[in-house]
């Protein structure tokens, strides 16, 4: 399906997945996905990026082909997940890395708490995430409570087309070849011979934490290494949040730029692959060598 080529090692108890693209002696870029998404659809970014560097993108705890942990998703795991990683591919030297959606918070937390270990950091449509309130927490953990009882569960499809059908309406201006892509990337076929999702159903229960922001903030200042910020044009995500609120956000990254790429939503890889890897390699690149 893919052209790369994949590792498993052991990260904090899980079986990790991580895909590479590449030749081994050159510079490392990680690439990290966001929710209900998995690193494979990372593939036309990553044939572009090189052969100037070598691009490792791991499937998140839960999704892909990396094990799933028998109880909920902790944020805070996938920035110690990150940390292992890390530390397992270039354990002498700072990397560089990009991360889209939930995947760029995981990042920029890991950039803020690990400054030395960073490079350079890459936020792909990320860190629009509302603010929490403190008064909901009740209520929250009493949903959260229920939602344990219930269990969760994915939809499943009749095969590959049904499923790409499926990305195609959430998603009408992509090709019917790229969605077909998506599909193969996102699914696989069970025992049952329909298609299932490649993502823990567990990761659909709302977890009881609050998001507060006052945390991110401290967090993100500390940040040191040059940060780009790629946004879609027609992103749906900057309207969550309040007039000045992104830019208050970004202001705390003391050395960071914007770049914009018209016409695209929140998914720049499903979109845009060409225009992205270009966007990244123009940033990354120059350092590299």
């Amino acid at each position: 399906m893919t052209s790369s080529r994949s590792d498993n090692i052991l990260v904090r108890g899980l079986r990790y997945h991580v895909r590479r693209w590449g030749p081994p002696d050159a510079p490392i870029v990680f690439l990290m996905h966001g929710w209900m998404d998995v690193s494979a659809t990372f593939e036309p970014v990553a044939e572009r990026l090189t052969p100037r560097l070598q691009v490792l993108a791991p499937d998140w705890r839960g999704f892909g082909e990396t094990d799933w942990p028998q109880d909920g998703y902790w944020f805070a795991d996938y920035v110690a997940d990150l940390d292992a990683l890390v530390d397992h591919y270039s354990p002498q030297h700072p990397v560089r890395i990009a991360g889209h959606s939930m995947g760029a918070t995981a990042v920029c937390h890991f950039a803020g708490l690990r400054p030395e270990r960073v490079s350079q950091l890459a936020v792909l449509d990320g860190l629009a995430l509302p603010d929490g309130d403190p008064a909901n927490i009740v209520p929250t953990y009493r949903r959260w409570l229920d939602s344990l009882r219930r269990g969760s569960d994915t939809p499943t499809y009749r095969g590959f087309d049904e499923l790409a059908a499926r990305v195609q309406k959430r998603h009408p201006h992509l090709s019917a070849e790229r969605c077909r892509f998506i599909a193969r990337c996102w699914g696989r076929q069970g025992t049952d011979g329909r298609v299932h999702l490649q993502s823990d159903p567990k990761h659909l229960i709302n977890m009881p934490r609050t998001y507060l922001q006052a945390e991110s903030d401290a967090i993100w200042a500390q940040v040191t290494a040059p940060t780009l910020f790629i946004d879609g044009g027609t992103s749906v995500f900057r309207k969550t949040l309040p007039d000045g609120e992104i830019a208050r956000r970004r202001a705390l990254f003391r050395d960071h730029r914007e770049v914009q790429i018209e016409g695209v939503g929140h998914m720049l890889h499903f979109e845009a692959p060409e225009a992205l890897a270009d966007t990244l390699l123009e940033f990354f690149a120059p350092a590299a060598g």
